[in-house]
């Protein structure tokens, strides 16, 4: 592919669509949840809402005690009732609130900023007071979203920062006091199920079991599923706490770097990831080697796989609708990869869809991303522009729709 060539000077990173890998959105979408370019991966499988853990996560909203709100969210019925997300990751806090639309939701808000909550966790083993801060004004505006929505029901999850932290417990604990959200900080084991249930109908049709990864901040997921049936089957997982966050804070650059210098420090990184998978790699031998198996398949939902995606189709701008489903040739990920590696974060951030946030960060995310091609050999990758939010959504809808229709059949039993 072509040199990757830096956008035209922006004047900050507003100018990206709302979805866009670590900039902050705040406003109101009537876009349905599986919108996709005809060109993408073939969604005619239809949305798989239904979902073996559904009822595990809505048992633990069924009395709102992980709804979002103390005074604001009512567990009453109502038509066209509003359900919300809240990821709270090791970068980014998300949120996300939807009303069902048959099988499938329609976003109706959404919010996402850069918070670097796990800041120098990679060193201290604690959260700082400052990227506390910043999580908590998210978290504020979040919590005003969902007073505003009249939120039904909400489901809000802190994932490997509040994990790792010594002082996670207290920071969830400060939390519920000053804004009123209670975090459910989640199992890395949930946290992929998750992921998963958001993302895995962009996979791309075919047979045999497939892969699907989430790159996150802290941690990163690996998911081996099989799709033969309405709800995939997981068959094995693996997390690992390497993220773009804890990786880029475990080999820091020591400016001036030359090329060989970035060259150096992206091979240790590519090795310390590979050498946390060794285990997972010997699991997955009889999957990979196997006579008469079909092609692998792969689909990715992170900022580093959608970020890549955009260089590759050479969007002046982030947009979700031209990203979100695409499938990529593999080999064209590694190439970019490759070419950000040896850059400069001043020249990375001059590319267009990488900005200030995702300069000092992206490059872990390659080496990551590298090592997961390496580990599960795909010729192409699918990219997802969704995943942990969509995924606690789908949840909550399926768990409401059987306990109406529980409530149904019991009204039935009561006639007779």
């Amino acid at each position: 592919m072509a040199d990757l060539e830096p956008s035209a000077p922006q004047d900050s990173d507003r100018q990206r669509q709302d979805t866009a890998p670590d900039q902050e959105v705040d406003r109101a979408d009537a876009r349905s949840a599986n919108s996709a370019p005809e060109r993408k991966a073939n969604d005619s499988k239809g949305d798989r809402t239904a979902e073996a853990g559904s009822r595990d996560a809505s048992s633990r909203v069924a009395q709102a005690t992980d709804s979002a709100l103390k005074p604001g969210v009512t567990s009453r019925a109502a038509p066209r009732q509003a359900y919300a997300a809240i990821d709270l990751g090791t970068n980014n806090c998300r949120l996300l609130i939807a009303r069902p639309s048959g099988e499938n939701f329609v976003v109706i808000d959404a919010f996402s900023r850069v918070v670097r909550l796990g800041e120098g966790l990679a060193q201290t083993g604690r959260l700082s007071d400052e990227a506390m801060a910043r999580a908590m004004a998210a978290l504020r505006v979040c919590a005003d979203k969902l007073r505003r929505r009249n939120v039904h029901l909400a489901r809000s999850v802190a994932t490997e920062a509040c994990r790792r932290a010594e002082n996670g417990e207290m920071f969830i604990d400060q939390v519920r006091e000053q804004t009123g959200i209670v975090l459910d900080v989640i199992s890395a084991q949930e946290e992929a199920r998750l992921a998963v249930l958001g993302c895995h109908i962009l996979l791309e049709q075919g047979e045999g079991p497939a892969m699907i990864f989430d790159i996150g901040g802290g941690s990163t997921e690996l998911v081996l599923i099989e799709t033969g049936e309405v709800v995939p089957r997981i068959l094995d997982w693996q997390s690992v706490p390497w993220g773009v966050v804890s990786l880029t804070e475990s080999f820091p650059a020591n400016e001036p770097e030359s090329d060989a210098d970035r060259l150096q420090r992206y091979r240790k990184m590519r090795l310390a990831v590979s050498t946390s998978f060794r285990d997972f790699a010997e699991r997955l031998e009889p999957f990979r080697n196997a006579p008469g198996l079909p092609s692998p398949r792969l689909l990715g939902t992170s900022g580093t796989v959608t970020t890549l995606a955009s260089l590759h189709l050479g969007l002046p701008q982030y947009d979700r609708r031209a990203v979100d489903g695409l499938i990529v040739e593999a080999s064209a990920m590694r190439d970019i990869s490759a070419q950000l590696s040896t850059l400069s974060a001043e020249k990375r951030q001059e590319l267009p869809c990488i900005g200030r946030d995702r300069a000092e960060l992206v490059v872990a995310g390659c080496a990551i991303l590298e090592t997961i091609l390496d580990l599960w050999p795909a010729a192409r990758l699918g990219v997802a522009d969704r995943g942990i939010r969509e995924g606690i959504l789908r949840s909550l809808m399926a768990g409401a729709r059987l306990s109406e229709q529980n409530r149904a059949l019991a009204r039935q039993v009561r006639a007779l």
